[in-house]
């Protein structure tokens, strides 16, 4: 990738093996353990504007996916494994423990804010408190879809097909994709509330053909072994015991559900929760409501 900005002076780099390949991952801050997620379209960059704050109080940790941003793409299995939250999430507490935190909080905002909820769900002992950024549970967003979400949220059933079908068009114009999708998805319908540095690194990394088809994977699993996953919990009535925040764009993605968080209620007994004055970008559009709302959450 060519030269891109460094958005978190004084940061730590790390690239850490796992047993799906290398993670890339951003370390600074003290305090209590932090492990921050980012979501579809972006990279661990997507913290920058809150990571300054969030580090005086804790000990960040800011990595990329597997298949985004600086990490690894580990080629996917029938069932698109290990691109299912239950395995991303597994991969999140291997870097965890080889940088000595067994125990931690977690926060993850889209594709991020699911391998978080996973993980609190499968591994309830490694999370101390869960945080959500503009995301309702993968079993509601699929069954609850209706023509407005349908509209917001298309790439859904889109990223979800058959390779190489999304594959093949988004490689076309990946860039021109990616700027159109992330403008449509803020408040002011524009790129104007990221910062240019910011918008390098998504381009550099969603121009790359193997991390367009590991996102691909993402959503195809999203449609299968998430959602399969998610219906065994609510069958079973498992629910998220610890504190909980959930955190929405006004006119983010989930705002277009019938109520973030009542539905997170249903999943997080614990769940408090309000919108922020932004697009589904929140750290980017709003990040002082939005940095506010994470410290006196984790702080606790």
């Amino acid at each position: 990738m060519p030269d891109l900005a460094d958005l978190f002076p004084g940061f730590a780099s790390h690239w850490i093996d796992t047993t799906v390949g290398r993670i890339f991952a951003r370390a600074g801050g003290n305090g209590p353990p932090l492990l921050l997620l980012h979501g579809y379209t972006q990279t661990n960059v997507m913290w920058h504007r809150v990571a300054p704050v969030l580090a005086e109080r804790f000990a960040l940790v800011i990595l990329d996916l597997p298949g985004y941003g600086w990490s690894d793409v580990p080629r996917a299995d029938e069932v698109h494994a290990p691109y299912d939250k239950r395995s991303m999430a597994k991969i999140m507490i291997e870097v965890m423990e080889k940088l000595g935190h067994v125990r931690f909080r977690l926060a993850g905002h889209d594709r991020g804010g699911r391998v978080a909820y996973r993980l609190t769900l499968d591994h309830p002992g490694r999370v101390e408190r869960l945080a959500t950024l503009d995301i309702v549970p993968t079993y509601d967003m699929w069954h609850r879809i209706d023509r407005n979400l349908a509209m917001k949220v298309w790439h859904w059933p889109f990223l979800a097909q058959p390779d190489p079908l999304p594959e093949m068009l988004i490689s076309k114009a990946p860039v021109e994709y990616l700027e159109w999708k992330m403008a449509s998805w803020t408040k002011a319908k524009n790129l104007s509330a990221f910062d240019p540095r910011a918008l390098d690194h998504y381009r550099a990394a969603f121009a790359d053909p193997l991390r367009i088809h590991a996102h691909c994977e993402d959503y195809r699993a999203g449609r299968y072994a998430d959602l399969a996953q998610d219906e065994a919990d609510r069958t079973a009535g498992r629910t998220i015991a610890c504190p909980m925040l959930a955190l929405w764009g006004g006119v983010g993605i989930a705002a277009e559900t019938e109520g973030p968080l009542k539905i997170w209620q249903q999943w997080a007994p614990q769940t408090t929760g309000r919108a922020i004055d932004s697009g589904h970008f929140l750290t980017e559009e709003n990040p002082q409501a939005t940095a506010a709302a994470l410290v006196d959450f984790f702080a606790g």
